[in-house]
């Protein structure tokens, strides 16, 4: 499928009924035009008969880690050794989990592969994948472990000063257990995973998958499990820190920002993005560049960003745009991120993310 014809079946996709003279009005060409583009489509068995009906994958697929958020967040500076006075919070949380949520909110169709225990949290997973429509009959519920936990204390900014993170219920998430889902996998718009499943999983999917393979590092520890993989990654969303585990260098300046994004391409990524304290770094082939944080953005927490922007990155890496366009979308969903304390913004859609990156949806 070449570029031309992937916009054009995306358009389809979209409104199965658009004519071929809006078709080609969206792309800028001749209706002659876009018929020849059609009939390719229908020669290479995208598009089936009339009234457009597609063959093409209507989902994406994420497999990652769920968990139940407990965090603490004080009225004021934190005082080592002391009991500070604040608020309790509980969210469901995990980046495979949390990235499935914000796609649903912005209308993508999502399968997530996951492990849960068989406990109140997990129910209360399940229950909210339900609510949203994620589809996850391809994970793991088990009674051999707990559903995962993360615990932190947040300063009185929202960020998080410490954490930690009992994920062992992921260690069932093996290459064994996926090996089953590779054609779904394979019949994915992309595949996002996360660095919280083995590494025996993560080169199996690697190897095996033929969509394009979206990674999003949970840690800076666990980034080390793509450097033997990246070649085979379309994309990756990463700290400063695990930046720094990716690329080999410190990163402490825009220079050095640079130098870590080419280095990560040449080990074959084709789209970086990282996350920095004043915006985010952008690079692919075509480009290299800081685009700033937006100054209107009221932040009351700082959880569940990362997540979020990769969620926006993904909507815009499915409706053909540029890299600078996916950062704006990225940038516009970890906004309206951390204006929340959960995890997830419920008010999450299309029309607020368009209105804030002020673009077209």
């Amino acid at each position: 499928m070449t570029n031309r014809e992937a916009q054009i079946f995306q358009w389809i996709m979209e409104n199965p009924m658009i004519s071929q003279e809006e078709l080609a009005a969206k792309a800028g060409i001749a209706r002659s035009s876009a018929a020849v583009h059609i009939s390719n489509l229908m020669k290479k068995g995208y598009i089936l008969g009339k009234g457009y009906v597609t063959s093409g994958p209507d989902y994406c697929a994420v497999i990652g880690g769920s968990s139940i958020d407990i965090g603490g967040a004080p009225e004021e500076a934190l005082t080592e050794g002391e009991s500070s006075v604040g608020r309790a919070i509980r969210s469901l949380g995990g980046t495979g989990r949390n990235i499935a949520h914000n796609l649903r909110l912005l209308g993508v169709g999502t399968k997530l592969i996951t492990a849960i225990g068989d406990d109140e949290y997990a129910r209360r997973i399940i229950e909210s994948c339900e609510v949203l429509g994620i589809d996850i009959s391809n994970s793991i519920k088990t009674v051999r472990a707990d559903t995962a936990i993360h615990l932190y204390i947040a300063d009185e900014k929202g960020n998080r000063k410490l954490a930690v993170s009992d994920r062992r219920i992921n260690d069932h998430l093996t290459a064994g257990f996926v090996t089953p889902k590779i054609e779904m996998l394979n019949k994915a718009r992309m595949v996002i995973m996360d660095t919280s499943i083995p590494e025996e999983a993560i080169a199996l999917v690697c190897e095996r998958c033929k969509a394009p393979l979206f990674a999003a590092p949970v840690s800076a520890k666990s980034a080390e499990k793509l450097l033997e993989v990246l070649d085979k990654i379309s994309l990756v969303v990463c700290s400063r820190s695990e930046a720094e585990v990716l690329s080999g260098i410190r990163v402490q300046d825009k220079d050095s920002l640079e130098r870590a994004a080419d280095i990560i391409m040449e080990k074959g990524v084709k789209n970086v993005f990282i996350l920095a304290e004043k915006g985010v770094y952008c690079a692919c082939y075509d480009e290299q560049f800081m685009q700033s944080a937006g100054s209107n953005t009221r932040q009351v927490g700082a959880n569940g960003a990362a997540e979020a922007f990769m969620a926006g990155v993904t909507l815009g890496f499915m409706k053909h745009m540029n890299i600078r366009q996916m950062a704006k979308l990225g940038q516009a969903v970890a906004g309206m991120t951390i204006e929340v304390e959960e995890n997830v913004n419920p008010q999450l859609c299309v029309p607020a993310v368009a209105e804030r990156a002020k673009m077209e949806l």
